[in-house]
């Protein structure tokens, strides 16, 4: 249903053009809610950008960017020491003026819909309607970005991603803690339901699954970013982590815990497990400690050295999870463990409202209304009228941060000012990281023993 309400969506851009075959095509999407519906649109713009992003990456396009306007002054805020040429970084720096105009994009969204209440506020129409405008703007602003001269602008740019993007990495965490007691929820409640075998089948399966890539994770973790006399810093990472997972895990099928949250159990842990690995590893690919982090390359015997900047594997299993995350944050509705995990604040919540029947309240998404009885452009229905489902201002700061977090995602939390040699070795994101694992195993523990501790309050 989620990639029928995309296309849908992307449909409905199509449709601010108003060709009769595109309004044809948009009558013949099945309907969905407007607060949903708009979610998905800002989030294929988000996509599309990153598409954009990671072509730029591309190597054999380095070549192709070298006479970019802001490439020609790169020179100039690096050290005398530095040996770092455009036509190595260009992409990075690329990727950073890409992200710079959406991040403002969404800040200035953000700051327009503060105070709405409901889809009849005047602001209404540019939340939910004008795509064709919005996504020009953006056009526009980024062929204006690859103008602004470089002198310190990568550097300065690069703190407020990496602020960012690690705000945006405490949001990921619960929403992805949500996704496991949700996932948990539906799978014990069917289960219990049925009595079915497969479900007990599924839910041992996934779980022995989790832990065993969690093993298998922070076993490499300990073959190639440790070494038996040095390397105490990723030592205690990897150690420390395996250590708070066994605890959460142990936690999590406490008679106690049990009491207050029947389906709790290790599905849930194993999920969190599996995501803090990742975490872990994110951490030591960012030591500064060069005999303490090999890099993909040498890891694989392809040797030590880059030779031009572009993916690696820690990138695009980032980049996979974050589009993961903004689609489930897009689509995804409140349910019972979302109180728990906080994440009620950033899903979108039942309004209670009910689809009309009649075409008058089928929403134009060019900003008004469809007139009764008159030609209908899409098969959006209004679920504001009354509240808003979500909260729209948050949604565009939450929409910023994500961009700032795959933007330091896709050019690997880097140094502007570095060599190729230490461009990945930056510490501030290894401790970012570092911290980001014990916050989400902090968040989870929280969410089990929450009930206990606080007991006059309702959860479910």
């Amino acid at each position: 249903m989620g990639a029928v309400l995309g296309l849908c969506s992307a449909a409905q851009m199509a449709c601010c053009c108003g060709s009769a075959a595109c309004s044809l095509c948009c009558s013949a999407c099945p309907s969905c809610k407007n607060s949903t519906s708009s979610r998905i649109m800002y989030a294929l713009m988000l996509i599309l950008a990153t598409i954009v992003a990671c072509i730029m990456l591309a190597p054999g396009l380095q070549d192709s960017l070298r006479n970019v306007p802001f490439c020609n002054n790169q020179t100039a805020y690096l050290p005398k020491e530095a040996v770092f040429n455009c036509s190595q970084a260009v992409g990075y720096l690329a990727v950073y003026r890409i992200y710079f105009i959406l991040t403002l994009f969404f800040v200035l969204m953000g700051i327009m819909m503060i105070g709405v209440k409901t889809s009849k506020d005047p602001r209404a129409g540019i939340q939910n309607g004008f795509w064709g405008l919005k996504y020009l703007l953006v056009i526009g602003g980024l062929i204006g970005a690859f103008f602004i001269p470089e002198v310190s602008f990568g550097q300065t740019w690069m703190y407020f991603g990496m602020i960012g993007g690690f705000l945006y990495i405490l949001i990921q965490l619960i929403l992805i803690v949500d996704f496991a007691h949700s996932w948990a929820e539906y799978w014990v409640g069917n289960y219990e339901e049925s009595e079915s075998k497969g479900w007990y089948v599924a839910l041992l399966g996934a779980t022995i699954l989790n832990y065993a890539l969690t093993i298998t994770g922070i076993t490499l973790l300990f073959v190639f970013f440790t070494k038996p006399d040095s390397c105490g810093l990723n030592k205690f990472f990897i150690s420390f982590n395996l250590i708070l997972c066994i605890i959460v895990s142990v936690t999590s099928i406490l008679p106690a815990v049990q009491e207050k949250l029947p389906r709790s159990g290790l599905l849930q842990s194993s999920v969190v497990s599996i995501y803090v690995t990742y975490l872990t590893w994110s951490s030591v690919s960012n030591q500064p400690d060069k005999n303490c982090n090999p890099g993909l390359l040498a890891i694989i015997g392809a040797g030590k050295e880059k030779t031009n900047l572009g993916f690696d594997m820690e990138s695009i299993v980032g980049l996979v999870i974050w589009f993961l995350v903004v689609m489930y944050s897009s689509l995804r509705t409140a349910s019972k463990s979302s109180k728990i995990t906080m994440s009620e604040h950033v899903l979108v919540k039942d309004t209670g409202a009910v689809q009309p029947n009649d075409d008058a309240h089928l929403v134009n998404r060019e900003g008004g209304d469809a007139e009764e009885g008159g030609e209908k452009k899409t098969q959006v229905w209004d679920n504001e009228a009354d509240t808003v489902a979500y909260n729209w201002s948050f949604f565009h700061i939450m929409f910023a941060l994500a961009t700032l977090y795959i933007m330091m995602t896709l050019t690997n939390w880097y140094k502007p000012n570095s060599t190729l040699e230490t461009l990945n070795a930056n510490a501030a994101s290894m401790w970012i990281k570092a911290i980001s694992s014990w916050l989400c195993l902090f968040l989870y523990g929280w969410t089990l023993i929450a009930p206990i501790v606080l007991r006059d309050r309702e959860f479910n």
